[in-house]
């Protein structure tokens, strides 16, 4: 698969996210619904980082020549999607919530605006 098809599979799960996230943050907490829609988030983010991780960082400087500072927030993903979900399953809403919101600001809301800095695709998609 090549970078653009990663690109394009990757905006696939993330904008379905940053909508189930939001809605997520609106509705009453403990619903079926929200169990619902929280299990689907938590998958696609996962489903997100994980391709995220195959694309090499095209801006800034790299480590192991592919890995960027974008991809920080992959690796936070990757560890804040199980641990979020153990919390809830204890019994820890507090810490749940915490790690939720942290994952929705962190990896959506800051990482998604990053992609839109000059030399990436989405600005130069967006604004030329």
């Amino acid at each position: 698969m090549n970078y653009i098809d990663l690109m394009y599979f990757h905006l696939a799960t993330v904008v379905p996210a940053f909508v189930i996230g939001t809605v997520l943050l609106i509705i009453k907490k403990g619903s079926r619904k929200h169990v619902y829609l929280g299990r689907l988030y938590m998958v696609l983010m996962l489903i997100t980082a994980g391709i995220t991780l195959f694309m090499p960082a095209e801006v800034g400087p790299r480590v192991l020549n592919h890995f960027g500072y974008i991809h920080s927030f992959s690796f936070l993903t990757i560890y804040t999607v199980p641990t979020a979900y153990w919390a809830i399953k204890k019994g820890n809403v507090k810490s749940h919530k915490r790690k939720m919101i942290l994952l929705y600001f962190g990896a959506i809301i800051i990482a998604g605006g990053f992609t839109f800095f000059p030399g990436r695709y989405l600005h130069t998609f967006f604004f030329g």
